[in-house]
């Protein structure tokens, strides 16, 4: 049986998906509950969900309960374990939210132009 993937390994898993980075940026404006997430999505709730475990594998999100509904809430802590292995180095500085965002929604508006 091979061992665990390293949470090093888990973070850049979930980051390398256009997708998910996309929710890390919504989640970014605030808390939102899954079908909400879901909503911009041209895929199953079942398919968003997949990738909203995969985020939560990685301790990039957090999702909690409330009644029927599932929030999902972004872990900016769980982007702490990259930074720190980046500023290993010496090249990066560390991780500022604010400079992700912007990072992200770069990325994405490439994306939307090359689909």
């Amino acid at each position: 049986m091979p061992p665990p993937p390293d949470r090093l390994d888990l973070v850049f898993a979930a980051l390398a998906d256009p997708t998910r980075r996309r929710v890390l940026s919504m989640l970014l404006e605030d808390d939102m509950a899954v079908s909400d997430v879901a909503q911009p999505f041209a895929v199953s709730l079942a398919a968003i969900s997949k990738h909203l475990a995969v985020l939560a594998a990685a301790g990039l999100i957090r999702q909690e309960r409330r009644g029927r509904i599932t929030w999902c809430k972004l872990d900016p802590g769980g982007m702490r374990l990259a930074s720190v292995w980046m500023q290993g180095f010496g090249q990066f500085d560390p991780v500022d939210l604010d400079d992700f965002e912007r990072f992200l929604e770069t990325e994405l508006r490439n994306d939307d132009e090359d689909a």
